[in-house]
């Protein structure tokens, strides 16, 4: 890999115009025709086999208009009216009848139409208008959503409070997330002119970053065009993107300035910090990558393309670093450490600084440095144990969010379990007989049981297909969904209520619906987490093993991550079940965990961490080959690595900390629990637990056993012995030259000697 990426590092110096011009181009045309697709990410549930899978697909089959459930306008009156006052009652039925003239929509019922019951709270304030869309949540794009929505200015105008609920809502309810991305790009802007002391080494990992994000950014979007992308799934790309892409950049620039000040030429050491540097970027991108792939494994839509989305601007990161970055540097030639800052270090002198006393420090003190490592890392883990998984609540976003006006307003008016009604879909083997006047007995004994189950608020009247096949209730819980004893509702409706009801009754019932659907995704998150933990240990452990050649130093890695991201698992749990902590990150109230939140989390900090992994124990490895001396090596190794890493890690934890400003909660989450992790990662466990082991290993921490070191291949990350290699080579033929050309001379003049006098 090595030769290859010399030579790929040499093709970007030569051709540096036309690679930055590329890059450019390419940029632009993915801009543009991500901005004429447009964005359509949605959080439409797809779960196989499931409960609410099975509910579902009776629905679309049975139902179509009910296989996506309604979307309420909700609406409230001024203080000291009602919505019955007559002028009011006049708008909220204009309104209604302007809603069913929508193409969008295929039916709009109000709270005064006939037939129409239970849409009106009981103080009479509060009222809503029930919508069901022509199109699902996956085809139901942002400007559609928001011209349906519109619709409700007759009731603005009237005096009314009015706010999209559903589906419909949430298409328009996406909080921004500017001021992140903003806020971490000016922190990792200072971090690096500290790191670097000089405004235009500062600004050339910000281009490259920034160049691969969009460009991985309109990937998705147009991706959004053809598969389901959740709504956090941009968002979740450029947190990971801002920052694998400027620490890859920040290696490529730390090794190319330290080989400038060394002396070397400027294009032969871009060449050569893509090769090495480069090197490690791509064996670490690759991990991240293998990790994010892995949850494929879970079999779970949502998370499979939460995973390869992430992994699409992990990849462009990587690319960016070894094509872009390399012709960036070449333009810039010696020109890179211009626009010093006065009174900072120019940050590319190799001089470990204090590090190296605490390298010295671990090394003399292996084993109080790693019980108090450990200590740290149990200590904050202790909260996993409580770690409490759910679903997303929209009671939690901004407050000027369409989705969260008319969750308050439905919460008041009809109790927060109105926010997620459950949908029950029967399965009749024997039609249904009756009208909707006089149901089918086997029907109103369901329903009847159905509405005596704790928890339950309400149940409507089954609505009956056509042939009698299929009958469907719609279902209010007493208790928001998000809240664990909807939980147990749901779960008491599948294992008693509903088998005892439809036993014997020619007839099944399955529970359905988003609340429902959350509820499973956490079930089967739950079942395929130990599947997909264990193929990224596995896969990680493999491939540490191929490129250190060690035994012992992949099984550290491997142990050591978990470590650190439980650490990430219990502060997280920690700061959203404490009201004092939610209240500090934005929050009005306690939430559980998302429950795709911990494995999406697993997979991008357990690749994420692999970067200082591959970074230090690279080093250390060089050093330990070198002089032999394991304990040397480990302090050699943190001396001169522990500088970059902290500030690659202060980088990452900048940008990922900047995410907790975000209005949705989920992204809160992410952002906390990655910016922790990756802070214990850099610091308790590179730079004290993985010095203490490896010093406490000796010589065992490079065992491998024979073999396996001749059934494995070699694998060299940074490439220097394969220029160790190329410069031996270069010298012994040098020297056979030179002695070529010493051999010819002595043959010259032996031959002149040996001429009689006088011959020319």
């Amino acid at each position: 890999m090595t030769s290859v990426l010399y030579r790929l590092g040499q093709f970007c110096v030569r051709h540096r115009l036309l690679v930055v011009g590329l890059w450019v181009v390419a940029v632009i045309a993915l801009g543009v025709a991500a901005s004429r697709s447009g964005s359509n990410s949605n959080d439409n549930l797809t779960l196989p086999g499931t409960d609410s899978q099975r509910a579902t697909d009776l629905l679309e089959d049975q139902f179509p208009s009910q296989a996506n459930g309604t979307n309420p306008i909700a609406i409230r009156a001024p203080k000291g009216s009602k919505v019955t006052d007559a002028k009011y009652e006049s708008a909220i039925q204009k309104t209604t009848q302007d809603y069913g003239k929508d193409g969008g929509v295929e039916k709009a019922v109000g709270p005064f139409d006939p037939g129409a019951k239970g849409q009106i709270g009981k103080d009479q304030t509060i009222a809503f208008i029930s919508l069901t869309l022509n199109k699902s949540p996956s085809n139901l794009d942002v400007g559609d959503a928001q011209r349906i929505i519109d619709i409700d200015r007759s009731l603005k105008k009237a005096g009314l409070e009015a706010a999209a609920g559903g589906y419909l809502g949430q298409k328009v309810s996406k909080p921004s997330t500017h001021l992140s991305e903003v806020v971490g790009i000016v922190a990792a802007m200072a971090i690096l002119l500290l790191a670097f002391g000089s405004a235009v080494a500062m600004g050339v990992p910000l281009v490259s970053a920034l160049l691969g994000l969009v460009a991985g950014l309109s990937i998705i979007t147009i991706l959004s065009k053809f598969v389901q992308v959740p709504t956090t799934a941009p968002a979740l790309a450029t947190m990971i993107g801002l920052g694998v892409g400027i620490d890859y950049a920040l290696f490529v620039v730390s090794r190319h300035r330290g080989q400038l000040a060394e002396g070397m030429e400027a294009h032969e050491s871009v060449a050569r910090a893509t090769a090495t540097a480069g090197g490690a970027v791509v064996f670490a991108g690759g991990t991240v990558t293998v990790a994010l792939l892995a949850l494929y494994a879970a079999g779970i839509p949502l998370v499979t393309t939460l995973g390869y989305t992430s992994a699409i601007v992990v990849l462009i990161a990587v690319i960016a670093a070894n094509t872009l970055l390399p012709a960036v540097l070449a333009l810039l030639g010696d020109n890179v450490n211009r626009l010093r800052v006065p009174g900072l270090n120019s940050g590319h002198d190799d001089r470990p600084h204090g590090w190296a006393r605490w390298a010295n420090f671990v090394g003399a003190h292996p084993i109080p440095s790693l019980l108090v490592g450990l200590a740290i890392l149990i200590i904050l883990a202790i909260p996993a144990l409580s770690l409490t998984l759910g679903q997303q609540d929209n009671g939690a976003l901004p407050k000027d969010t369409q989705s969260r006006k008319s969750y308050d307003l439905m919460s008041a008016g009809f109790g927060p379990g109105s926010n997620g009604p459950l949908l029950i879909a029967v399965n009749l083997s024997k039609p249904a007989q009756g009208t909707p006047t006089a149901p089918d007995p086997r029907l109103t004994s369901l329903g009847q049981d159905i509405s005596k189950t704790s928890g339950v608020a309400t149940v409507a009247p089954p609505v009956v297909n056509k042939s009698g096949s299929a009958a469907v209730y719609t279902v209010t819980a007493t208790t928001a969904p998000s809240n664990e004893a909807t939980t147990e509702m749901v779960k008491d409706l599948r294992d008693n209520v509903l088998p005892e009801a439809t036993k014997g009754q020619q007839m099944h019932a399955d529970v359905g619906g988003t609340t429902a659907g959350y509820i499973d995704l956490a079930d089967q998150i739950s079942q395929n987490l130990p599947l997909v933990i264990g193929i990224v240990l596995v896969l990680s452990f493999i491939l540490l093993l191929l490129a250190f050649r060690s035994v012992l130093v992949p099984l550290k890695a491997v142990v050591m991550n978990i470590f650190s991201i439980l650490a990430a698992f219990g502060f997280v749990s920690f700061v959203f079940s404490h009201a004092w902590t939610a209240h500090l990150i934005g929050l009005e109230h306690t939430l559980p965990i998302v429950s795709f939140v911990p494995l999406m989390m697993f997979a991008i900090l357990f690749g994420l961490s692999m970067d200082y992994e591959v970074f230090l124990m690279t080093h250390v490895r060089e050093s330990w080959k070198a002089s032999g001396d394991p304990h040397d090596a480990v302090v050699h190794g943190l001396a001169g690595t522990a500088r970059v890493i902290t500030s690659a890690a202060l980088i990452m934890v900048s940008v990922f900390t900047a995410f907790v400003l975000s209005g949705d909660p989920t992204i809160k989450q992410f952002g906390l629990g990655m910016a922790v992790a990756v802070a214990v990662d850099a610091t308790v466990v590179r730079c004290l637990l993985v010095p203490a082991i490896m010093s406490l290993l000796g010589h065992a921490g490079w065992w491998m056993p024979e073999w396996m070191e001749k059934a494995t291949p070699s694998i060299s990350i940074e490439g220097n012995e394969w220029f160790a290699e190329q410069e031996e080579l270069a010298a012994a033929e040098l020297a056979s030259a030179q002695a070529a050309d010493s051999k010819a001379e002595a043959g010259a003049e032996e031959a002149q000697a040996s001429r009689p006098a006088g011959t020319a």
